[in-house]
């Protein structure tokens, strides 16, 4: 009798299920006790992975919590790929969803944030323009320009600070958070992604020129939000953070 990949799948994620009926060795023996023990080793695996990709919410919960929820996790959310830098994306909805982190509001979005990182630290390469490329142009061509921006660009918005609990897990002598909200800006300079905090409306103009609109248009949209919006600001930590790659006309 032959096993469904659902069936190997469902027994794999789950301790509590038995050893799929037909299941055999190398040898053509019941698997039994070697898949039991190959079960186990996914399962240390996979939580292993999931303390790496979420070391902050780790830090926050405890190991012993982490460990727990990283098997409820792996039951639920198997692997759908076999490369581990994309496990845990349905993470940060998953800890929204259970009812005894509920007063703890604010670690699915500081799990987005944990993966905003890694999906930067894993984009493709682009080489940043030099920053006098902008200053070259005149005022009216500068608002009727798009920016290109590098793959590894993440923006975050939060109503948590979820920026300062980073920090404040992450690095010693760190603020202890405020309670206030915060959008984050990340960037991969180099080889690490670093997270940045954004001004009022800044978060807006970043997703508007990602989504194409000239610096100008993106101007207006967070103007919207914020009426003292000032590019400034954004600009700069754009600029610094090697996140500009190309410069296109309005045409």
């Amino acid at each position: 009798m032959s096993v469904s990949q659902a069936d190997f799948t469902r027994a794999m994620m789950d301790a509590g299920q038995p050893v799929p009926d037909g299941l055999t060795d190398h040898l053509g023996q019941p698997a039994g006790r070697r898949f039991s023990v190959y079960r186990n080793n996914v399962a240390v695996s996979l939580t292993e992975a999931m303390h790496s990709a979420f070391p902050v919410i780790a830090k926050l919960l405890g190991k012993q919590n982490m460990d727990g929820l990283a098997g409820i996790y792996l039951r639920q959310h198997p692997p759908s790929s076999s490369l581990m830098m994309f496990y845990g994306e349905h993470f940060p909805a998953f800890l929204e969803g259970m009812e005894q982190l509920r007063h703890l509001g604010y670690l699915g979005d500081v799990a987005r944030l944990e993966l905003a990182l890694r999906r930067a630290y894993h984009a493709a390469d682009a080489a940043a323009i030099a920053p006098e490329a902008l200053g070259a142009l005149p005022p009216d061509a500068l608002l009727d320009t798009r920016l290109e921006l590098a793959p590894a660009v993440q923006v975050l918005r939060s109503p948590w600070p979820v920026h300062a609990i980073w920090r404040f897990n992450t690095e010693d002598g760190a603020p202890k958070p405020a309670a206030q909200a915060e959008d984050v800006l990340i960037t991969r300079p180099e080889f690490d992604p670093i997270p940045q905090l954004l001004p009022p409306a800044g978060a807006v103009w970043v997703r508007a020129l990602m989504a194409g609109a000239t610096i100008g248009a993106a101007m207006e949209q967070a103007a919207a939000e914020y009426e003292a919006f000032d590019l400034s600001a954004p600009l700069a930590l754009l600029l610094q953070g090697g996140a500009v790659t190309g410069l296109n006309s309005k045409g």
